[in-house]
C-alpha cells in the first residue's frame, strides 16, 4: 500500500535502538527456524504430490517418453552402423576393382615395352 502525506517519497528508515547507532535486530525467526519451516513446507509439498493422481500420470508419461526416446536412439545407432558397414563394403569393392584395372594396365604396358617400338607405322622414323 502506498504511503501518503509527509515523507511519502522517501525510503523507510531503519529502527534504531535507544542509545545505539546500529539498527535494532529485526524481530523474526532464527536461521534454524527458517530451515525447519522450509523443510516442513517441502515435506508437505512432497506429500501432496504423492497423493495426487496427476503426479502419477505425469511420471508415467515421462517414463514412457524416456523409454521411447531410448529405443529411438538405439534404432538410430543400429541404422547408422548398418549404413556405415554397407558404405565400407562398397568402398572396398570399388578399390579392389580399381586395383585390378591398374594391375591389368601395368601388365599390358610391360608387355608392350618388351615387344619393342611399333613397326610399320607411317610417319615413324628411326634416323639418328
Amino acid at each position: 500500500m502506498a504511503r501518503s502525506g509527509q515523507g511519502a517519497g522517501e525510503p523507510p528508515q531503519a529502527v534504531v535502538a535507544e542509545g545505539g547507532s546500529s539498527p535494532a535486530p529485526r524481530p523474526g525467526a532464527s536461521s534454524l527456524d527458517t530451515k525447519v519451516t522450509w523443510g516442513l513446507v517441502g515435506l508437505g509439498l512432497v506429500g501432496h504430490m504423492l497423493r495426487s493422481r496427476r503426479f502419477y500420470v505425469a511420471v508415467a508419461v515421462a517414463a514412457i517418453a524416456v523409454g521411447s526416446l531410448r529405443q529411438i536412439g538405439q534404432q538410430n545407432t543400429a541404422s547408422m552402423t548398418a549404413r556405415l558397414a554397407a558404405w565400407n563394403q562398397r568402398e572396398m569393392q570399388r578399390l579392389e576393382r580399381k586395383a585390378q584395372r591398374q594391375a591389368r594396365g601395368v601388365k599390358g604396358s610391360a608387355q608392350m615395352a618388351r615387344s619393342g617400338p611399333p613397326r610399320g607405322l607411317a610417319g615413324t622414323s628411326h634416323e639418328t
